[in-house]
């Protein structure tokens, strides 16, 4: 990454840009790791600073000498497609107002099966979910959202607007 991004401030506004920013699998992994260890490597297993980049992408810690990647425990963890195909995937589904489906994604980044597409969505919406999270309280509010369901008693063709 040639130029220093702030998390949770910058964001690629179209995917032109998200692409000049994460051209190559190594600028995503740049990102990753600059993300997880801003400071530096930190061994997960034993919380010591320090270690060695092996061959493989992994880092080696200096003191319990356990290896991790910076994918490890993450939804890009132990993945097959490009990490520029799951950023794009990211990108996609935190942008479309409407939701992504499956199909539209494995459209949009031409995958060769919807299973991946579908797994991916599968991961990216898991994330979300925090487990035992608390109901909102207080004010609040929605920058933009669709809201509906099905009024009861209307069938068929007794729809609001039809004869």
């Amino acid at each position: 990454m040639s130029t220093v991004r702030v998390a949770g401030r910058d964001y690629p506004r179209s995917v032109g840009e998200l692409h000049s920013w994460f051209a190559t699998d190594d600028d995503c992994l740049d990102y990753l790791e600059w993300l997880r260890w801003p400071d530096g490597f930190v061994c997960p297993a034993c919380g010591q600073a320090g270690g060695w980049w092996l061959g493989d992408g992994r880092v080696r810690c200096g003191s319990c000498r356990s290896a991790t990647s910076v994918t490890a425990g993450t939804i890009f963890d132990k993945t097959r497609t490009p990490l520029t195909v799951w950023f794009t995937a990211c990108w996609l589904f935190a942008t479309q107002k409407d939701g992504v489906s499956a199909q539209s994604l494995q459209r949009a980044l031409e995958i060769g099966s919807y299973q991946t597409a579908w797994a991916m969505l599968h991961r990216l919406r898991s994330v979300l979910v925090r487990p035992g999270r608390e109901r909102l309280t207080g004010r609040v509010e929605v920058d933009e959202t669709f809201i509906g369901g099905e009024e009861p008693g209307l069938r068929g063709g007794r729809q609001k607007g039809k004869k």
